[in-house]
């Protein structure tokens, strides 16, 4: 149910304010608007949260009356096209008081926003600790915002992640099809921008996504990381057999276009190529895998081992000194 008892919502016809009183069937509900209780169907409110940040200016005095004859020839204009900003997910905290009269958090709504000039279909899910507790598939037009659910925002500890995968409605030639997208709501993170969003008075906690799907890679599989190296040497077989593979996670191994990538964008290459070799290395039954992830300011560090822990095949993994790679490498032993 998208409303409960007690939401602010607003009139969309009237933009008047008001709030739920009765939930009457699933498409009904009774609202109160100014003193007064009357039902509407859903289609007709919406939440007031990102009209009350949105509220257009009050419109120009109009200018004095041009005559015909006073007004110079012109060349027509092309007709506006609204700039595209991308796509990203907003997280709307709704605020209560408790019972010592200070502001706490309830619950998180999360809107998909679409400010490019494409419309996209998506698939969507939501995973906490190992299980999907959300799953819908639908289509976002361009400047729209899709409401998805409600997360409580206790949940928020058990760091929740949202899974995308995006495809254009009207495919582009050299444009991918089926590109996956991936945040983890971080309990830190997420009490930090709350209190963020409270100093500043924003009206949503805005996390992108992508500016635009990414092109066709037409090149030819390279060799990633120091297997590229010429002094390259395939590590000699132990007794049990097996090959350590190594792989580097260094975004001028991964694409040759990183310069025009924002520093999330190349966060979300890093680890799904991470993903694809941990992938791999469980496909081929390997017992190690070395992940050369640099030092940095350490965010793709702690986002693999965050990832490790909850992985119910590794062992143990492990991030020390090594001559090769300093501390910018971690290795993971597999059961």
């Amino acid at each position: 149910m998208k409303y409960q008892i007690g939401d602010e919502i607003i009139v969309l016809h009237s933009h008047e304010e008001g709030k739920v009183v009765e939930i009457m069937n699933d498409k009904m509900v009774m609202i109160q608007v100014r003193g007064v209780k009357f039902p509407a169907y859903m289609d007709q409110i919406d939440f007031p949260y990102f009209h009350r940040f949105t509220k257009k200016k009050e419109e120009a005095p109009k200018p004095p009356k041009i005559y015909i004859d006073q007004i110079p020839k012109e060349k027509p204009k092309k007709s506006e096209i609204k700039a595209a900003e991308g796509v990203w997910v907003s997280v709307i905290p709704k605020f209560s008081f408790d019972e010592f009269g200070d502001e706490v958090v309830d619950l998180l709504k999360i809107y998909l926003v679409n400010k490019t000039n494409d419309a996209y279909n998506f698939t969507y899910d939501q995973e906490s600790l190992g299980d999907k507790s959300m799953a819908l598939k639908n289509t976002i037009l361009a400047f729209q915002d899709f409401y998805l659910h409600d997360i409580d925002f206790s949940d928020i500890s058990n760091n929740p992640v949202l899974q995308f995968t995006f495809d254009l409605v009207q495919p582009v030639k050299g444009k991918v099809k089926d590109a996956p997208y991936n945040l983890k709501l971080k309990a830190k993170q997420i009490f930090q921008k709350v209190e963020e969003l409270k100093e500043k008075n924003l009206p949503a906690i805005n996390l992108p996504l992508f500016t635009e799907l990414p092109e066709v890679d037409t090149r030819k599989p390279e060799a990633i990381g120091i297997l590229a190296s010429p002094n390259y040497r395939p590590q000699p077989r132990n007794n049990s057999g097996e090959v350590k593979s190594v792989v580097d996670l260094h975004i001028e191994k991964l694409t040759d276009s990183w310069k025009d990538m924002t520093n999330y964008e190349i966060l979300m290459m890093q680890v799904n190529e991470f993903e694809k070799c941990y992938e791999a290395a469980l496909a081929s039954y390997q017992r190690t895998l070395i992940v050369i992830h640099g030092v940095g300011s350490g965010r793709l560090r702690d986002f693999i081992h965050d990832e490790l822990k909850t992985k119910r095949e590794v062992s143990s993994f492990i991030n020390q000194y090594d001559p090769r790679f300093g501390y910018g490498a971690t290795e993971i032993f597999f059961k």
